[in-house]
């Protein structure tokens, strides 16, 4: 979790009318190695840097969950949950461009809106199933995410800080300072923790 993050968080809740933005640590991400700082421990960073900010809430349900974290049992827990209350997740594009690999992607637009992050400029090229997929569901703008409960795709431009988390984690290692890159009690939990060391 970096300012970057919480950057784009804070927008999209502006310029999307989002009620709330949830952020779901995983516990043990598909598409990736294993994250090298504990569940717990990801979860207390994300509480720290979540602390005091309106509309930002964590979500902790995959990690009670154990086992692989697939975006499509969280996002089943969530319509169930909610019944048709409009529900959104939230891509970056790269992720956006990856999803014909996630588990059971099919399923995804049916139990949630996709709201695509990319920076302004930038020129996204989509597979084949993807552009059809876009064409099929692409909302002029991000009032119609809450006429109905599921199944559009809004792309929006947000400039965010040039922020990573492998960037941050080598930092870390190095020993050099995150000041800037992390909402400083995170930064202080990792030095304190001695975290990716």
């Amino acid at each position: 979790m970096h300012n970057g993050h919480l950057h784009l968080a804070r927008a999209l809740i502006h310029r999307a009318d989002l009620a709330e933005v949830r952020f779901v640590p995983s516990f043990r991400p598909p598409h990736r190695e294993p994250p090298v700082a504990t569940a717990a421990r990801r979860l207390e960073m994300l509480e720290l840097a979540l602390r005091g900010e309106p509309g930002l809430i964590v979500d902790p349900r995959e990690l009670q969950r154990d086992g692989i974290s697939y975006t499509v049992d969280t996002l089943e827990s969530l319509r169930a949950e909610l019944h048709d209350t409009p529900l959104c997740l939230i891509l970056g594009m790269d992720a956006f461009h990856g999803l014909p690999q996630w588990h059971e992607w099919r399923r995804i637009p049916e139990l949630a809106h996709l709201l695509v992050v990319h920076r302004p400029g930038a020129s996204p090229q989509a597979s084949a199933e993807l552009t059809q997929l876009m064409h099929a569901r692409l909302l002029p703008n991000p009032s119609r995410l809450a006429s109905a409960a599921r199944g559009g795709i809004y792309l929006c431009d947000i400039e965010a800080p040039d922020i990573s988390s492998s960037h941050i984690r080598r930092r870390a290692r190095a020993g050099q300072s995150l000041d800037g890159l992390l909402p400083p009690p995170v930064a202080d939990y990792i030095h304190r923790h001695h975290l990716y060391q």
